[in-house]
């Protein structure tokens, strides 16, 4: 069955807005968004991700404008967690099994997807490939997820990464809602259920 959505938030950290174009099916999702903010610097985002099964990232391609020019990753896992950016090796993230693109709810929504934990107990710290956003840099980051309770929607999820925590709120889907200090959903479509 594939479940089409697409989902406009209004992403305060950066000033800005962004929509993503999303399918999902069975346990694998496909996405494209287009983002405008003005923190850190005025920037255009435009990105593709595709995962594998259980939600494991494939590959992202991002593209980010500024003042300053343009640039451009195709950031790419082998199923097995080893990472090239542009075909070169990123061992300091080998065995991460997701991409996090900052500044971006929807990459929030594969590890809390494969592991239930906007609907059922649990928590589980991932280590993550982090993109930077504008400069599109890739860089280690241990990440935890704690379900916190279900709510009307979906569920709410504690989000830490160092010193910083966040409780984020997903719908039924797993697509974020409201994450405090990030994002909030503005606009909400989906499409119907198909085999």
């Amino acid at each position: 069955m594939v479940t089409s959505h697409v989902i406009t938030w209004e992403v305060t950290e950066s000033q800005g807005y962004e929509t993503s174009w999303i399918e999902l099916r069975g346990t694998t999702l496909l996405a494209r968004g287009r983002a405008v903010g003005t923190v850190p610097n005025p920037h255009w985002i435009s990105y593709e991700l595709e995962t594998g099964d259980h939600y494991v990232t494939r590959e992202l391609r991002v593209h980010a404008a500024t003042a300053t020019g343009s640039h451009e990753l195709h950031l790419r896992h082998d199923g097995h967690g080893r990472w090239t950016a542009d075909g070169e090796p990123l061992p300091e993230v080998e065995g991460a099994l997701d991409c996090d693109l900052a500044l971006c709810p929807l990459t929030n929504t594969m590890p809390v997807r494969r592991h239930g934990l906007h609907l059922a107990p649990g928590e589980r710290t991932f280590l993550m490939a982090w993109v930077s956003v504008p400069d599109l840099t890739v860089h280690a980051s241990p990440q935890t997820y704690t379900h916190l309770r279900r709510t009307e929607h979906g569920g709410r999820v504690r989000f830490a990464s160092g010193d910083y925590r966040s409780d984020v709120e997903f719908d039924a889907d797993g697509l974020v809602i409201d994450y405090p200090g990030l994002a909030r959903r503005l606009s909400w479509s989906a499409g119907r259920p198909r085999p």
